[in-house]
C-alpha cells in the first residue's frame, strides 16, 4: 500500500490547513488510517485515526476540538482538517495504514512520505 500525503504548508497561528492522504489501492477501504507527527528532535506521535468504516475516530488530547479526521473510501482518501493551529503543531505529518487501530507508530505497516506543517506565531 503506497500512501501519498499532501496539504502541508506555512500558516499563521489560529489558521487552518487540510491534509490529505491518498492511495490508488482498492483495498484501502480495509485499513485503519492514522496521522502521526514528528517535530525536530522528537518522537513520532499519534495525532488522529479513523477505522476502515469511518465509524470510529480517535484523537490525541492535544488536538481534540481542533483537528477532525474523515475519510472518503470512494476516493481512497483520508483527510485531516486542522483548525485553530498553534506553533506547537509545527511538525512533519505522516499518514499510516494498518489493519487495526493503534496509537503507536510500530503498529502500522505502511507510511506516506510526510508533509511539513509550519505554524508561525
Amino acid at each position: 500500500v503506497q500512501l501519498q500525503a499532501s496539504g502541508g504548508g506555512l500558516v499563521q497561528a489560529g489558521g487552518s490547513l487540510r491534509l490529505s492522504c491518498a492511495t490508488s489501492v482498492r483495498t484501502f477501504r480495509l485499513y485503519t488510517i492514522s496521522w502521526f507527527r514528528q517535530a525536530p528532535g522528537k518522537e513520532r506521535d499519534f495525532v488522529a485515526g479513523i477505522t476502515w468504516s469511518g465509524g470510529t475516530t480517535y484523537n490525541a488530547d492535544s488536538v481534540k476540538g481542533r483537528f477532525t479526521i474523515s475519510r472518503d473510501n470512494a476516493k481512497n482518501t483520508v483527510y485531516l482538517q486542522m483548525d485553530s493551529l498553534k506553533p506547537e503543531d509545527t511538525a512533519v505529518y505522516y499518514c499510516a495504514a494498518g489493519l487495526q487501530y493503534g496509537s503507536t507508530a510500530s503498529e502500522y505497516d505502511y507510511w506516506g512520505q510526510g508533509t511539513l506543517v509550519t505554524v508561525s506565531s
